[in-house]
């Protein structure tokens, strides 16, 4: 695994595609997983315990192996706190709520908003600006998850307005956290040792709240499905470094366009592993979601990475002095 990691750190420094491609794959995979999880009576918390208790476990053997340190700087505090609650605690109980009641793929639907909430966010405080392409991608974006939503809220058998609500709330904090780590990014840290303390805070908190409700049953578990666990915390401790590293190179609406991917794999995996069906207008608003993506893409292939890794220094310099 540390191999995989570091050829994907790597690239990261020239192929901000690649690692956009990979985060959202491996994200794309949580949400079967979850699925997994709630079948074998796992609570939405333990599942997000076994997330970030993952991710921690890689992250920190990894900076062990290569010899860098793990401890905290103090100036990494506020960002280590606010981005853990923001990015993975928040999100994460919501999904694994979420899934048992409106279904892995659409779940995974649920994630493609984030790159609208994302734009219009990061537009709006001046962190970037959206050309003419940009924009009809993320229109496109919207009507395709519009459709989505609109087709499975009208489902007599779909879930109810409460849990839809729930979920859509998902790519909203995420937009936000997505843009707050953009703009508090410390200066000269490296990205896996902010996931890793991010995601310790996530797993102090996830643990607090275990055994403040009492579940240990959840222990029994864990024992008796070593699998799906074992391929969660695989799939977390894989995607958060290489998310952060994303968020460093790429600024907040690249990084957002994860969730175009993540909805595309979590739809396909949910369909052909899990049995999940899904009428006809969602597979064409998922249609509209790849060509959203497919646009970005093209559009961010136009501006050199050199060139965007300039704007975002320049603006952390700016930020730093204010």
């Amino acid at each position: 695994m540390i191999h995989i990691i570091m050829y994907a750190k790597n690239r990261a420094g020239t192929a901000p595609l690649f690692l956009l491609f990979t985060t959202g794959a491996l994200l794309g995979a949580n949400f079967p997983l979850g699925k997994v999880a709630a079948t074998h009576g796992f609570s939405p918390l333990a599942w997000a315990w076994v997330v970030s208790m993952g991710a921690v476990l890689f992250l920190g053997l990894t900076r062990l192996a290569s010899g860098r340190p793990t401890r905290l700087r103090r100036d990494h505090v506020r960002f280590v706190v606010v981005s853990g609650v923001l990015s993975f605690v928040l999100p994460n109980l919501l999904l694994f709520s979420v899934i048992p009641h409106i279904g892995a793929g659409f779940s995974g639907l649920m994630f493609a908003l984030s790159p609208v909430f994302t734009t219009v966010l990061s537009v709006a405080v001046g962190w970037e600006r959206i050309s003419k392409l940009g924009l009809v991608a993320v229109a496109l974006g919207l009507i395709g998850a519009a459709l989505v939503s609109w087709f499975r809220a009208s489902d007599l058998h779909g879930p109810s307005p409460g849990w839809l609500a729930a979920a859509l709330a998902i790519p909203v904090i995420l937009a936000v956290g997505n843009v707050y780590r953009s703009w508090d990014w410390p200066a000269g840290a490296e990205p896996d040792q902010l996931a890793l303390w991010s995601q310790i805070l996530a797993a102090v908190l996830f643990t607090t709240l275990l055994l403040a409700d009492g579940q240990t049953q959840n222990t029994v578990l864990f024992a008796a499905h070593p699998v799906p666990v074992l391929m969660q915390a695989a799939a977390a401790g894989l995607m958060f470094p290489l998310l952060f590293r994303l968020q460093q190179v790429g600024g907040p609406i690249l990084l957002s366009q994860i969730g175009y991917v993540a909805a595309g794999v979590g739809l396909v995996l949910a369909t052909v592993v899990l049995g999940e069906r899904y009428p006809a207008p969602i597979w064409i608003g998922a249609a509209l979601l790849a060509f959203g993506l497919a646009l970005t893409t093209l559009e961010r292939t136009k501006l050199p990475v050199r060139l965007r890794k300039a704007v975002w220094h320049k603006t952390a310099s700016i930020r730093c002095l204010s």
